[in-house]
């Protein structure tokens, strides 16, 4: 009888330590879904970033275009103000004629009969001469007019064509601005990670950038024994200190992954398989940050990739020493970017 109690009693505990340690795989679900809905947002965003760019230069396009209209239509202009100059000063000379001839028509009324008849012909062609010029002259003041008009309305699509031009630079460089703090917050991020843990790169531990997100990846050399996921001294060490770095950094979000290689896991109780090997090894890390800073814990994000996400796919012992590790991925929070995005 006090041999069961005693079965059950272990069983009851290895119950109450899974339950207290294993993080919610629906929780793990939905961060997932965020992180995955904040990288294909910055993807939209870059793909916005490139479709302004082209917009630009279109808009510019059109702008030299509207510009080469405007000085073509000027010269017209030009050409049409001189024209009528000249068809002015020849209206006032043919009108001037016209009043010599009357003047000498009657003067001659009295006289020859002929010269009468000749200066009064004269006197006819001229004045057909200046109704025509007066015609002439008239289509062409109208049509000075409408290129007066014309003129006007491309003046006004120049103009709105570049305050269009204006306003998406503007959100373009806004946007840009945006892009490059990003990149030198994850830049500085690094910067601040490989200083604190100055003494474990290349002892197992690498630091580095990928896709705008600081990237710590550590070998289980560094942390656990084979098949274990207790983190011995060496690794508490080196995840205290980044721990100091995260909590002076509350604006990035932390997701720890643990993977493994791909010789299945011969386990027993509630760790079975490289899954359960992965999280739990993910939870013990996410543990420690927590207990060794003042992290809010909302921050925090632990997974498992089991065998699934391999550096190196050779099956080799060298490929597999390098997929049994644990890698934690600091991505800084786009919440400027993502309110600028709504209000435009």
């Amino acid at each position: 009888m006090k041999k069961i109690n005693f079965k059950l009693l272990i069983i009851f505990i290895s119950i109450a330590t899974l339950a207290s340690s294993c993080v919610p795989f629906r929780q793990f679900e939905e961060e997932k879904k965020r992180r995955e809905t904040c990288e294909n947002d910055l993807k939209n965003i870059k793909n916005q970033n490139q479709d302004l760019s082209v917009k630009v230069t279109e808009l510019t396009s059109q702008n030299t275009e509207l510009k080469n209209r405007l000085i073509a239509l000027e010269k017209d202009t030009s050409i049409l103000g001189s024209s009528l100059r000249v068809m002015s000063k020849q209206y006032d000379k043919i009108n001037t004629l016209n009043q010599e001839l009357i003047a000498q028509l009657e003067k001659l009324q009295a006289g020859n009969v002929a010269e009468t008849k000749k200066i009064s012909g004269q006197l006819q062609l001229t004045q057909e001469e200046l109704l025509k010029k007066e015609a002439a002259l008239k289509k062409l003041e109208e049509e000075l007019e409408l290129k007066k008009i014309s003129l006007d309305q491309l003046k006004d699509e120049l103009t709105a064509s570049q305050y269009e031009i204006k306003k998406k630079e503007e959100k373009l460089n806004e946007l840009q601005s945006i892009l490059n703090r990003k990149d030198s917050v994850v830049q500085a991020l690094k910067t601040k990670v490989s200083n604190a843990l100055y003494g474990f790169e290349n002892k197992g531990l690498t630091v580095n950038i990928k896709n705008g997100k600081v990237y710590v990846s550590l070998e289980n050399s560094l942390l656990f024994a084979s098949g274990k996921w207790n983190v011995d001294s060496k690794g508490i060490e080196a995840l205290k200190k980044l721990a100091s770095v995260l909590e002076s950094n509350p604006d990035i979000n932390v997701l720890v992954e643990g993977h493994t290689d791909n010789i299945p896991y011969k386990g027993s109780g509630d760790i079975q398989d490289n899954w359960d090997l992965s999280v739990k090894r993910a939870t013990s890390i996410i543990k420690i940050l927590i207990n060794n800073s003042k992290i809010d814990p909302k921050r925090l994000t632990a997974a498992g990739r089991s065998e699934y996400a391999p550096i190196d796919p050779s099956n080799t012992p060298e490929a597999r020493a390098k997929n049994r590790r644990t890698e934690i991925i600091l991505t800084p929070k786009l919440d400027e970017l993502f309110k600028i995005l709504e209000t435009n």
